[in-house]
């Protein structure tokens, strides 16, 4: 007598990704995560959405629920606003915001902890400035660039900087053209020598500024510093694409839980670090190093509120 078996119905996976599609370091990271995913031989779908409201990226979204996936991965904290849509709308779909800071009884949390190598970004900024003026630039007011810009403005403070602190939210993440103007409006009204920006999309408008007005560029996410040694000095590494890969191995091995949050940082210098260039010296590298070990090892908790003032925008904004 022969026996048959049926396997089990292999699980799938949605990865949403906001922004035009290909652009930006942050969503970059997120395709590695998903890339990452599928070659581990989990099935994983990716989504790109467009929409810039939270109702816009719930109607593109909607198409994934109802059960046609396991779990569906929004990357970043612009799926927060979405994903509280639907998530109230599909109880029974299971949801992960990555870099969030929302979550509910079928939503979990999955962050990699851009705060902690934002704030070695703001250690090495105290150092490098000679004019007294260091900057700081991002594009929407999600939760983890609040809290990358309060991080960062701790750094700045703790290593004993007692010059100026610029900021700046441009209000989106993919323009570079209008990134352009607000950063070049800041670096001439200002004399700032030093930027931390983080920005996806983007990019390479800051870049082209800082290029311009001869501003040193500390990055975000990946390492910048390889890909343009000129500008960056540094990159505030955070791999956030992990935080989706690992939470499809953890719900693959039943050990995700939704309503919960998982966080991973400097204890995993692939994940979190500040990478250094070559411009950088020796005595800012020691004590970026002390200011790593002494977050490792709790000394120091990080201030992840900022209440200064912000500067503000050029008067006559691009078009969307």
């Amino acid at each position: 007598m022969t026996t048959s078996s049926i396997s089990p119905r292999k699980s799938r996976y949605a990865v949403v990704l906001f922004g035009p599609e290909g652009q930006g370091s942050f969503n970059e990271s997120g395709l590695q995560g998903a890339r990452k995913a599928k070659a581990a031989g989990f099935d994983v779908d990716v989504l790109w959405v467009a929409g810039q409201s939270a109702e816009q990226r719930a109607q593109e979204m909607a198409v994934l629920c109802g059960g046609r996936y396991a779990l569906i991965l929004a990357h970043g904290g612009q799926g927060d606003g979405p994903v509280k849509i639907l998530a109230e709308r599909w109880p029974s779909q299971a949801f992960v915001v990555t870099q969030g800071s929302w979550s509910a009884a079928n939503v979990a949390r999955y962050e990699v902890l851009q705060e902690q190598s934002a704030f070695l970004a703001g250690v090495l900024a105290s150092q490098w400035s000679k004019t007294g003026a260091v900057g700081h630039f991002s594009g929407e007011k999600v939760p983890p660039g609040l809290r990358g810009r309060a991080a960062y403005a701790d750094g700045v403070r703790s290593a004993g900087f007692k010059g100026r602190l610029l900021t700046q939210f441009c209000g989106h993440q993919h323009r570079p053209e209008w990134a352009q103007q607000c950063v070049g409006s800041m670096i001439e009204q200002t004399g700032l020598d030093i930027v931390f920006a983080m920005i996806d999309g983007g990019r390479p408008g800051v870049t082209q500024a800082c290029r311009q007005h001869g501003v040193a560029q500390i990055g975000n996410v990946l390492d910048w510093v390889g890909r343009d040694p000129e500008v960056f000095v540094a990159s505030a590494i955070c791999n956030s694409g992990e935080a989706l890969f690992r939470a499809i191995e953890d719900h693959e091995n039943d050990v995700l839980h939704l309503g919960a949050y998982r966080a991973f940082g400097l204890e995993e210098a692939d994940l979190v670090r500040l990478e250094l260039g070559a411009r950088v010296d020796a005595s800012s590298k020691l004590l970026v190093e002390e200011w790593a070990h002494r977050l490792v090892g709790g000394e120091h908790e990080i201030q992840l509120n900022y209440n200064g003032a912000e500067f503000p925008l050029p008067q006559a904004e691009l078009a969307a």
